[in-house]
């Protein structure tokens, strides 16, 4: 096997050279990593569009509520959004809507 070091040029490397490097020290993964795991007993919608079905409400509408009052339902991973749906229909029916309106 080759002696590759830090400063090995790139064009000099095999495919299998390339993939041996990245394996060994300091290789990071791409994938992000779940702060927590999702529950498979319990029900989910993904996205804006899951809200906007959820809730029969139009686009902006949607983010509002993920931004506002269903932010402890949500969980978000880079762009995937996650809604634990029966959590957002109860916090949407609990919500005090009179203190909203007065902001």
């Amino acid at each position: 096997m080759k002696k590759i070091d830090r400063n090995t040029p790139l064009v000099m490397l095999t495919l299998g050279d390339l993939l041996d490097a990245l394996k060994g020290e300091g290789a990071t993964s791409t994938q992000p990593v779940k702060k927590e795991t999702l529950d498979p007993g319990k029900r989910y919608v993904y996205g804006l569009k899951g809200i906007q079905e959820l809730f029969n409400v139009s686009h902006l509408t949607a983010q509002r509520y993920k931004d506002g009052i269903l932010k402890d339902a949500v969980y978000q991973y880079g762009r995937k959004i996650v809604v634990d749906a029966d959590k957002a229909v109860e916090i949407f029916n609990t919500w005090n809507w009179q203190k909203d309106r007065t902001k």
